[in-house]
């Protein structure tokens, strides 16, 4: 209950220490658009270049996770074959003059890999063959055939991980690149704010220069008076020139200083350059919330929410599925191989004299259609199978294992960058935390430096009213209550700054403002 005060006060007093501009715009001037800190976060989250780039990234892993989970997705094969075929007789006995012959196939495959390294294939066939040869007993012929054929490996290229290595590869990339969008969201968040926060100091800052000049500009017009009524030096009058002229030069820095933040954020939001785009403005003053929290609570936070820790464990996942592939590579390769066809067969029979083919006189046909072949060969009316094992042994694997060892090395070098990526983590954690608890202790301490020096100003003028005080010490206090008023601000931008820092450090930034990444994705396309 003993913060809510204090709040509440540096607030009023933040809003009655930096009054209104005292220098009018020139007429026709457009009143700059004043914008919140969300709609400038809403704008660059849509716009910015940087996260444009890195939702080019995260959609190219996603079509490479899709194109690699492909492999199992099974495969069609169509298959037509003619020719036909003259040559001459060289025998009585094959043909006439002129020996001849067609044949037609069609066929059609699906095969499909299956999760453990091995495949499956299925094909059904049909063919047509008529030739002119003698002696034949079946003219045109028709032909059959349905096949199986499975193939597994034992040894090497075994294994559910090991088949799907390369879509456990790619699903952690598309992982990787969703972090690596949220690690740029973040970046561009805290940017933002940075960007924001720092043109609300600018701003404000030039507001307590105006003021300051416009209290010398008071001191400079008492002076002249006195002066020409004799009551005052005429050096005094000089030195109160010469202080107005300097805090005129202030003034152009601090301007300069001004359009250069609007242009940082403007470049942010992406928004026009050019010499005809807007001035912005700031819409917000910075609140003055206690911390609440604390260090572990920040590590716990961190290491649910921080996209690098995240994308960090999956490189190391990805090399550990590099290394086991590796180890199974320098395996034997000993393959199990089955198949079992079924074929078919019909066609015209032809009827020879005394059912002698020998004797070349038809005497009939007996008609007989594809259909049939196919029918046999589907009704598994002649059963044929075969099952191999086939081994090899590279060389390579059993003098050298060069892969397996570099693919080692690999996942030893990623290991050690995860625990650098983790220590580099908490040592940013710490520092936000310590960040956000001093600059809270600071912008205490720069309240009370500000109020004091107010205080001394006051006296030093009731002072100067009964001559027992000069201008030269009044200018001096003037410049010290700019200078602790542009300090209590920079301190209380600072705090503002230190949580932005201490919401990014935990990773926690883009669930605070409700920011989705699917939403930049889709904006992005």
């Amino acid at each position: 209950m003993r913060n809510k005060p204090r709040t509440l006060s540096l607030t009023a007093i933040l809003i009655l220490l930096i009054p209104p501009l005292l220098h009018a715009m020139p007429a026709g001037q457009d009143k700059p658009a004043a914008l919140t800190l969300e709609e400038c976060i809403i704008q660059a989250v849509k716009r910015n270049l940087g996260v444009a780039v890195q939702v080019h990234g995260f959609h190219q892993a996603d079509l490479s996770m899709t194109r690699a989970a492909e492999k199992f997705i099974p495969s069609l094969s169509f298959d037509f074959y003619k020719d036909s075929r003259n040559s001459a007789s060289y025998s009585w006995i094959e043909a006439g003059d002129i020996s001849s012959s067609a044949a037609r196939t069609y066929s059609a495959g699906l095969s499909q890999a299956v999760p453990f390294g091995g495949s499956f294939a299925l094909s059904l066939g049909t063919g047509q063959n008529e030739s002119n040869t003698r002696f034949q007993t079946i003219n045109p012929r028709y032909s059959g055939s349905l096949s199986f054929s499975f193939s597994q490996p034992l040894l090497k290229d075994f294994g559910w991980a090991t088949s799907r290595k390369d879509i456990l590869v790619a699903r952690n990339a598309k992982d990787i690149a969703e972090n690596d969008l949220k690690t740029v969201l973040m970046e561009t968040v805290h940017a933002v704010e940075q960007a924001y926060w720092e043109l609300v100091y600018r701003i404000e800052s030039l507001k307590v220069q105006r003021q300051s000049l416009k209290l010398a500009e008071n001191l400079l017009d008492k002076s002249r008076k006195e002066a020409e009524i004799g009551t005052l030096a005429p050096k005094e009058v000089i030195s109160a020139q010469a202080e107005v002229a300097s805090r005129k030069a202030d003034i152009l820095q601090a301007e300069l200083w001004v359009k250069d933040g609007a242009d940082t954020l403007r470049g942010l939001m992406n928004m026009p350059l050019d010499a005809d785009a807007g001035d912005i403005a700031p819409a917000e003053t910075p609140g003055f919330p206690k911390p609440e929290v604390g260090l572990e609570t920040a590590l716990a936070l961190a290491l649910r929410n921080r996209p690098d820790l995240q994308s960090s464990a999956l490189g190391v996942k990805n090399r550990e599925l590099d290394y086991a592939f590796a180890r199974n590579q320098t395996l034997p390769a000993l393959n199990l191989n089955a198949q079992y066809w079924s074929p078919g067969l019909s066609g015209d029979q032809i009827l020879f004299l005394d059912d002698n083919p020998l004797t070349g006189v038809i005497i009939g046909k007996l008609p007989g259609g594809s259909s049939q072949a196919i029918r046999d060969a589907l009704n598994f009316k002649y059963d044929n199978w075969s099952v191999s094992l086939s081994l090899d042994i590279p060389l390579t694997s059993v003098f050298t294992r060069a892969a397996q060892a570099q693919a080692k090395a690999v996942l030893d070098q990623e290991t050690a960058r995860m625990k650098q990526t983790e220590q580099s983590a908490v040592l940013e954690i710490r520092a936000a935390v310590r960040a956000v608890e001093t600059n809270y202790e600071r912008v205490n301490a720069r309240k009370t430096a500000r109020e004091l020096t107010e205080e001394k100003l006051a006296a030093e003028e009731a002072k100067l009213k009964v001559g027992l005080s000069n201008n030269y010490f009044v200018l001096n206090y003037q410049r010290d209550l700019a200078a602790a008023r542009t300090a209590e601000l920079r301190a209380l931008i600072d705090y503002t700054l230190s949580l932005g820092r201490l919401d990014k450090a935990t990773g926690t930034s883009l669930d605070k403002r409700n920011i989705k990444i699917t939403d930049a994705a889709e904006v992005q396309r």
